[in-house]
């Protein structure tokens, strides 16, 4: 069942955002992109260029950035912080149990992308939650 059209019924404010920036250091991109067009790509540039430690996770690549890839957010060996997704909405239920499982601190999904389902589901398990907004226009417009 598509969510294309899915407005994000409750979102993290500003002063929630900058705080998530703030105290984050590690952010595992879904759906990371080795075509330099695409926004998975060069948003995971900035956010290295940030100071941020930015895992790919892509299961079609080996390598992104010079940065070892991974399959899916389970295999990801270390904590993460946000978990940036950059994938179809019908793909975010499975990324956020993950996240759950891997007890990420935030699930963040760019703009286009909203799932009120899933998003309840990482409220409940103490995740906070970021729908449908860029990291980086947010990050810029917040330094």
């Amino acid at each position: 069942m598509p969510n294309e059209c899915e407005f994000p019924k409750g979102n993290a404010t500003c002063a929630e955002i900058a705080e998530i920036l703030r105290t984050s250091k590690t952010i595992a991109v879904i759906g990371a992109s080795l075509n330099p067009e695409r926004p998975a790509h060069w948003i995971s540039i900035y956010l290295k260029e940030q100071g941020y430690k930015v895992v790919p996770v892509n299961p079609g690549h080996a390598e992104i950035l010079g940065d070892k890839c991974y399959k899916s957010l389970s295999e990801v060996p270390e904590p993460v912080d946000i978990v940036d997704i950059f994938r179809d909405p019908n793909a975010v239920p499975a990324i956020v149990d993950e996240a759950i499982a891997k007890k990420a601190k935030v699930v963040w999904m760019q703009e286009g992308i909203a799932h009120n389902a899933a998003a309840d589901r990482a409220r409940a398990a103490g995740l906070k939650v970021v729908m449908n907004k860029c990291i980086y226009k947010e990050h810029a417009r917040l330094a």
